[in-house]
């Protein structure tokens, strides 16, 4: 089977069986014909793992990042799980080839000193900037992704338990404490401001507006915290989701059980909140840097 041809079958496989966007084929498709590029072998079915070792070298050589060289395995090892699928070969030349180990990069993270000052730069005087004060204090308060902000239900907030009701990844749902600041900002919101606004029965239920009374989009949450942020003289590179890593680190910061901080955030897997001990581990050392004088060097 030549290269060509195989290529052009993995191609309808990925549309057909796999339904994939045309920006995903080609990216897969972009993989392969980088390993093809570099083959001597007159079809991919030829190739041995010393082949595979080789190309991977190549990568490294024109200096691509590990994460660019894992995404490129990735799709040549699709490729090759598919020719075993169509028969073609019995065993795959990735089998034994690890992905490049990839550094874990800590998110920015703000302080509570830096969200009050960010909180600080809204003009209250205009209904826009008292949802968009709802907005930050619930991101704060509970974690939330962005997707979930926008999508949070009035019907989802039960303020005599301070819980509200959250659809995450997968249509999976969580209960999460929220606090009484954010709870007060949402009841202003509602009482003073939502009813401003123009009503379609569609969004009834829907918490976070614009003033069209039609739901927010991601970029529209973006934009205005970038804002608030260039306003506050903040150097970080800041987005709804940094108020989440906030949320998530300072609660380990403060001894939270590792385990509670993954029910609240929704994260399916242990490992992944574990990031956040790593990042209490920075700010334990910066505390010491800070503090301790046998750290600095001097008494």
């Amino acid at each position: 089977m030549s290269w060509d041809f195989a290529i052009q079958l993995f191609k309808a496989y990925l549309i057909t069986e796999k339904g994939m966007s045309k920006h995903s084929v080609e990216a897969y498709l972009h993989d392969v014909n980088m390993l093809k590029a570099n083959s001597d072998h007159s079809s991919p079915t030829e190739l041995q793992t010393k082949d595979i070792e080789y190309f991977l070298a190549t990568l490294y050589d024109i200096g691509l990042s590990n994460s660019s060289q894992a995404r490129i395995l990735s799709g040549i090892k699709s490729f090759y799980n598919y020719l075993i699928l169509e028969k073609q070969i019995s065993v795959s030349p990735l089998e034994l080839i690890e992905s490049p180990k990839l550094a874990r990069k800590l998110p920015d993270v703000l302080s509570i000193e830096e969200i009050d000052l960010i909180l600080s730069m809204l003009d209250l005087s205009r209904a826009d900037h008292v949802r968009n004060k709802a907005m930050i204090e619930t991101l704060y308060s509970s974690g939330l992704r962005v997707s979930e902000l926008i999508n949070l239900k009035i019907s989802h907030i039960y303020p005599d338990d301070e819980i509200i009701k959250v659809i995450g990844k997968g249509n999976k749902e969580r209960l999460i404490p929220i606090g009484q600041s954010a709870l007060d900002s949402i009841k202003i919101y509602l009482k003073h401001i939502r009813p401003l606004w123009h009503k379609y029965p569609l969004y009834d239920d829907i918490l976070f507006l614009n003033r069209r009374g039609k739901p927010l989009s991601r970029v529209m949450v973006f934009t205005f915290l970038k804002e608030l942020v260039s306003l506050a003289g903040i150097h970080k590179d800041i987005s709804p989701h940094t108020l989440r890593h906030s949320f998530a680190t300072h609660l380990v910061e403060r001894g939270a059980d590792l385990r509670a901080v993954q029910m609240m955030l929704g994260h399916s897997s242990i490992t992944t909140t574990e990031i956040y001990t790593h990042l209490n581990q920075e700010y334990l050392r910066s505390s010491l840097q800070k503090y301790h004088p046998r750290f600095k060097g001097t008494y």
